[in-house]
């Protein structure tokens, strides 16, 4: 079987590239980098949760710590021991994620895939109706603190703002989706707010059986 890292954080962007890995038949391993806070490549908020999802997917897990000066640098060595034949990510418009994904790929000699690149229309669509997504991070004008915590269905169209929060607008993370074997129950919140930017800390999850 075709063995492939997925840059997995937990966030929406990612759990859909794993989806679209396993829908092509490939046996993707979860790859989820614990950076400082923001980073310019990863997701931060709530990625401790992500084993929850791995397990609810029944895919393999591997996490690493990493500072920012280093973060790439320990990421492609992780990668070069998995003995995967590609790489997979999440990235929709960001040049930057993506032209550093694939500089990885070519040093690896491995192939890299973006299947969401610049298609947000069709990936909102599907996300809002098969996803159970929240929001975790807020940092845009017009994003208040009364999005933390909140389906990210409540974010609708807003003016100037991604409707997938690209850019660092914000950060989600996904609690069921269609693959899932069980479902992500979150049991608390503690919310961060400085006045222009805020974070969702799950305080507890667990996982629940699907009704």
């Amino acid at each position: 079987m075709h063995k492939v890292a997925c840059l997995f954080s937990g966030g929406k962007d990612s759990v859909f590239a794993a989806f679209w890995a396993m829908y092509n038949g490939w046996e993707p391993i979860l790859v989820t980098v614990f950076p400082e806070p923001y980073s310019m490549m990863f997701h931060h908020p709530n990625a401790e949760w992500a084993k929850l999802q791995a397990e609810a997917m029944g895919v393999e897990q591997v996490t690493l710590e990493a500072k920012k000066e280093k973060e790439l640098k320990k990421l492609q060595e992780t990668l070069a021991g998995l003995g995967i034949k590609g790489i997979v990510a999440g990235a929709i418009a960001s040049e930057y994620q993506k032209q550093r994904i694939d500089k990885m790929g070519y040093e690896l000699n491995v192939p890299t895939y973006s299947p969401l690149w610049h298609k947000e229309e069709v990936l909102y669509e599907e996300m809002i109706k098969y996803f159970e997504i929240y929001i975790t991070a807020v940092s845009a004008q017009g994003l208040g603190p009364e999005l933390l915590g909140e389906n990210f269905n409540e974010l609708g169209e807003r003016k100037n703002i991604h409707p997938l929060l690209e850019g660092g607008e914000g950060e989600t993370f996904v609690a069921d989706a269609p693959f899932f074997k069980k479902r992500i129950e979150i049991l608390g919140w503690e919310k961060e707010w400085d006045g222009v930017r805020g974070v969702a800390h799950i305080k507890d999850a667990r996982l629940v059986g699907k009704s």
